[in-house]
């Protein structure tokens, strides 16, 4: 195994062809093209290899069809010299001597090409003219001023990256809310499966639905003779990258992609995202500790790894109120424990078959696990006041998706298709406006093509209302909220749609100003007579960049204030696992404000829509109910609501 900084040559499978994976083998395409830009590399050379990789991402036949078929270089973008590659990967397991290219780039470029906004290019510069090697020499060099006087970065390029290096600091270890979900579901389910194991759930920030998880934490309950077994048995386990420790109760794990491999499907994450998630995920690894307990002790272990710690030590203290002590072994009466400690106190312990039975003891409803933050859950379960958390069936729809008119890749009815089959009564249109370019391509509908795409709308409804189909595409617009606050696209135009999702995309201006200019531009769109809903409100792509500068506060009682006088100003929850923005700890505030949440998945394909699930955990975390979150209603109501 050639591992660098975290990357890894996936290993064959036991049984093949196919040896390894469509997924795996994009990553490792990608990989590829990164390691060849900073070994100096031709920029052809690492070009085709980036064609290669996303072709091979959206290839919808099987792979190894295509490569028995002897048909990979029809492939648009795989040529002759890749192609033999994947079919070497594919029919052999075998790397054709990448192993060479991944073993002498030195780990530490790795490590700065995941600097946000630092690229190959500027790495293999930083190397070649200062000798820095890693993050750590980076951050010293911009500090003392070393990297402003080479030609093309300059003191602003320095700034930036000390604040790239501080925020891959800051989420290292830590993964975003897909990928950790799909690692944890897969491991929780092949532990399920080893004999003897009575019950294995998956616990900490990845149940408790943080945006981004850390290391996974997997209970377990089986009887004490079968303890060294089940240890063996997830020892030898596929999908293991690395053993970091094991002993009587506790194995530590670096689990890599091959644990997806086979397992995916139920439990946590819906088995429709199962696809997607794989190709997100191809390149993580993921540390995990898996904890085997007695049944007895399962709910008191597996409340304890939840977690948060607030919350903890929140039960801990109403069990001592309550005279009696709380571990994650039990619960028991503190008059009978004395001085002992661990599992020999618990021998007293009060009887609990689950974590409803021990917040039961306290006096307290369950509290369900996306609300043990210590945010006022406590007292919310000791009065009765938790509130009925939505569902992601209560959704009907969704307001804020794309089409082929702009940035998205499925056609009107493609995405009408899809929605319907999710269930749905109604699908939000929200191509972007046509302000919007990126590297000098527009992007955005026209002002003139607005219409049509209306009358084409128009004309798919009239046809599902005749054949007795209870769906509609409602015709809204992602209009960018320009840097002054006013809305992109003439009144008039605005005026002809259903709905309007004000959003940020200049980020570069944005960020460059402070909190109270961004608060009061921000403030003068919602305050248009057009505007919807305030999309992805803080502009924050996980792990990549942090938000602009904005007090969400002021925006959010502005907007409360405007739906008291009767205008319907929402915010939306952007479902997508790379935003999830607005943040869960604004749900609430929006909800307390009388501020419609609008869960939008932001979909530029069919399968993204499906991203509200994720949407959803945010929502619950965050308190609300289904009448909080705009798109429960149903879609005739939705019709009377923007009066068409």
């Amino acid at each position: 195994m050639v591992k660098v900084s975290g990357w890894t040559l996936p290993k064959a499978r036991s049984r093949g062809p196919q040896f390894i994976t469509k997924s795996q083998i994009a990553a490792v395409l990608e990989q590829v093209g990164v390691l060849l830009e900073l070994d100096g590399a031709n920029r052809f050379r690492v070009i085709a290899y980036q064609n290669a990789s996303r072709a091979l991402a959206s290839l919808e036949e099987d792979l190894l069809t295509v490569v028995l078929e002897e048909r990979l270089t029809e492939v648009k973008g795989i040529g002759k010299g890749i192609g033999g590659l994947i079919s070497e990967a594919v029919l052999e397991g075998t790397w054709g001597g990448l192993e060479d290219l991944y073993g002498r780039i030195p780990p530490g470029l790795i490590e700065m090409v995941g600097i946000p906004g630092l690229g190959p290019k500027r790495v293999k510069l930083l190397y070649d003219e200062l000798g820095i090697d890693s993050v750590k020499m980076l951050g010293i060099a911009c500090q003392q001023g070393h990297v402003a006087p080479l030609s093309g970065f300059g003191k602003k390029s320095e700034q930036k990256y000390l604040e790239g290096i501080e925020l891959l600091r800051r989420y290292q270890g830590r993964s975003r809310m897909d990928v950790g979900l799909l690692y944890g579901q897969a491991l929780e389910e092949r532990i399920a499966q080893i004999h003897g194991v009575s019950r294995a759930q998956l616990a900490g920030s990845a149940r408790r639905r943080r945006e981004t998880i850390g290391d996974l934490d997997i209970v377990v309950g089986a009887d004490p003779s079968d303890h060294d077994a089940i240890t063996d048995a997830i020892l030898a386990l596929p999908g293991i990258a690395e053993v970091k420790g094991h002993g009587e109760s506790k194995v530590s794990l670096i689990l890599e992609a091959s644990m997806l491999g086979g397992s995916v499907g139920g439990g946590s994450v819906d088995s429709q995202l199962s696809e997607a998630l794989v190709e997100r995920s191809s390149d993580a690894t993921i540390d995990a500790q898996v904890r085997i307990v007695e049944l007895a002790a399962f709910p008191f272990t597996l409340a304890y790894f939840t977690g948060s710690k607030e919350h903890n030590i929140r039960m801990r203290r109403a069990a001592i109120d309550c005279g009696l002590r709380l571990n994650e072994f039990g619960l028991f009466p503190e008059e009978e424990a004395g001085d002992t400690i661990g599992m020999e106190a618990a021998r007293h312990t009060l009887p609990c078959t689950d974590e409803s039975d021990i917040y039961g003891h306290l006096g307290m409803d369950f509290v369900p696990p996306e609300l043990r933050e210590d945010t006022g859950e406590i007292e919310a379960a000791a009065s009765g006041g938790l509130p009925r958390l939505i569902e992601p069936g209560d959704l009907k729809g969704a307001l804020h998706n794309h089409t082929t008119a702009s940035d998205g890749t499925a056609t009107l009815a493609e995405m009408a298709d899809a929605a319907m089959a999710l269930g749905w009564e109604y699908l939000g249109i929200a191509d972007h406006s046509e302000v919007l370019n990126i590297g000098g391509r527009q992007i955005g509908v026209p002002s003139a093509e607005v219409a049509v795409q209306g009358k084409v709308i128009r004309s798919l409804n009239e046809a599902w209302s005749d054949e007795g189909t209870d769906f509609r595409l409602l015709h809204g617009s992602e209009c960018d909220i320009l840097v002054d606050g006013s809305l992109d696209y003439p009144e008039e135009v605005r005026t002809s749609l259903s709905h309007v999702v004000g959003s940020v995309h200049a980020l570069g201006s944005w960020r460059g100003r402070d909190e109270i200019a961004n608060t009061e531009a921000l403030i003068a769109a919602v305050e248009d007579p057009t505007f919807t809903i305030l999309g992805h409100p803080t502009g924050r792509i996980l792990q990549g960049r942090e938000g602009f500068p904005v007090d969400l506060h002021a925006v959010l009682r502005r907007m409360g204030e405007l739906n008291a006088e009767g205008e319907l100003k929402a915010v939306e929850i952007n479902a997508s696992p790379y935003r999830l923005d607005l943040d869960w700890r604004l749900c609430r505030f929006a909800k307390q404000q009388g501020v419609p949440v609008c869960i939008n998945p932001d979909a530029h394909d069919v399968d993204g829509l499906q991203d509200v699930w994720f949407g959803t955990q945010v929502a619950r975390k965050g308190w609300l109910e289904a009448p909080d979150v705009l798109n429960t209603r149903s879609g005739a109501e939705m019709e009377d609501l923007f009066g068409l």
